[in-house]
């Protein structure tokens, strides 16, 4: 069986449940932890591979393979916007002017513009938030100081149809190249921001940084970095046949 790009032998899934037992309080973060230390479980940089191995688990109880603790709350503390965060989201009263030579990307590592960057896409963006799959950075964008763009990024799904057709890959490559995919999860420019040729220059800015955020050996060929930078366009998307 197999999920989130491992496959689980039964006596893999008999293991699962006999660490589910044996849990001292019910926690379904140190389960993941706990799965992934067992079955050596890791990113290319070393760390766990927590959050690929709790979407493994939740869709393994879907599958009725298994039984998780209970959830502890809907949603984790650190997903949740404060009511200071949720005032801060409102469209200002004074909209800045952009000017694409002051625009300045900056990692989220901090828990506040954690709760910043959750509170606007949850507010703004038509699919909302939800916690990232797997390794992830998020990024939020700004001009003069002032909010107008903010970034997701997040481990790639196992199968894409329309990714995997224009690769043109076998499950072989896919497997071994996959960790140097990186998802765009959220792009949200801010609905009242409005500014000619602004979704391309942020996406040029966030390809001259992303492979060194990255936690793990993500590193495009010089020329095609290079080429993605030059081009600077936003994304053409490809749509699956009807």
């Amino acid at each position: 069986m197999r999920y989130c790009g491992r496959d689980f032998t039964v006596s893999e899934i008999d293991r699962i449940r006999a660490l589910i037992a044996t849990l001292p309080p019910p926690s379904r973060y140190r389960l993941s932890q706990d799965v992934c230390a067992a079955f050596a479980w890791y990113r290319p940089d070393g760390g766990l591979k927590d959050m690929s191995c709790r979407v493994a688990l939740l869709k393994m109880e879907k599958d009725g393979l298994i039984t998780l603790p209970r959830a502890r709350c809907a949603k984790p503390l650190s997903y949740q916007a404060s009511p200071e965060c949720a005032a801060l989201v409102r469209e200002p009263a004074l909209i800045p002017p952009v000017d694409l030579r002051t625009l300045t990307v900056e990692l989220v590592t901090h828990p506040h513009d954690s709760r910043l960057w959750n509170a606007y896409v949850e507010h703004h963006h038509y699919l909302g938030h939800q916690p990232l799959p797997g390794a992830q950075l998020r990024y939020i964008v700004r001009t003069r100081g002032e909010i107008i763009a903010l970034l997701g990024f997040g481990a790639a799904a196992w199968k894409t149809q329309p990714r995997d057709a224009a690769i043109g890959w076998s499950a072989e490559q896919r497997q071994r190249n996959l960790p140097l995919i990186v998802n765009n999860a959220r792009f949200l420019i801010l609905p009242w921001i409005r500014c000619k040729n602004l979704a391309s220059r942020v996406l040029a800015l966030i390809s001259r940084r992303l492979a060194d955020d990255w936690p793990g050996p993500l590193r495009l060929p010089s020329r095609i970095a290079r080429d993605l930078r030059r081009e600077a366009a936003v994304y053409r998307h490809l749509l699956p046949s009807r």
